[in-house]
């Protein structure tokens, strides 16, 4: 019988990257930020994870499929740690990240829109003429001869 079928705890590394589903690189690099407390060892070196850390893992790894950074990932994890913590500084922090991701979906449509009218303007045929390929020769600033 695995660990896994047994519910067992500790674990190491591989076992608690499938629990948590944040790969062994990734749980290694977590522990050197500081985002995981250092985890005991067995006598041979392998690290043992217990079921509060892959609970730690998988807050990361949910707060990271929401785009948090690194150090919002930190402050959320200070926070969720802490019992008397403030809901409000919890939302500051969701809130900053949604003015965020906001502003980052408003250049990606942009960026889509004027991607789309070059499309629009390209024939997408034998002739080398590309004007997609032009806009992106150009120099900012600096309007084409064709453009003219």
């Amino acid at each position: 019988m695995t660990q896994a079928a047994a519910g067992r705890w500790p674990v190491v590394i591989g076992e608690a990257a499938a629990r948590s589903h944040v790969s062994a690189r990734m749980i290694r690099h977590y522990e050197s930020l500081g985002l995981l407390p250092k985890v005991a060892r067995t006598e041979s070196g392998y690290r043992l994870y217990t079921e509060a850390d892959v609970h730690t893992l998988r807050f990361i790894r949910r707060a990271r499929d929401l785009g948090f950074s690194m150090q919002e990932i930190e402050a959320l994890l200070g926070l969720w740690q802490d019992r008397s913590r403030a809901s409000s500084q919890v939302k500051q922090i969701a809130e900053r990240h949604m003015v965020d991701l906001e502003q980052r979906i408003a250049a990606m449509q942009d960026m889509r829109r004027s991607l789309q009218s070059l499309v629009r303007c390209c024939h997408g045929d034998d002739r080398p003429e590309c004007p997609i390929l032009d806009e992106l020769a150009s120099q900012p600033g600096v309007q084409s001869a064709s453009a003219g």
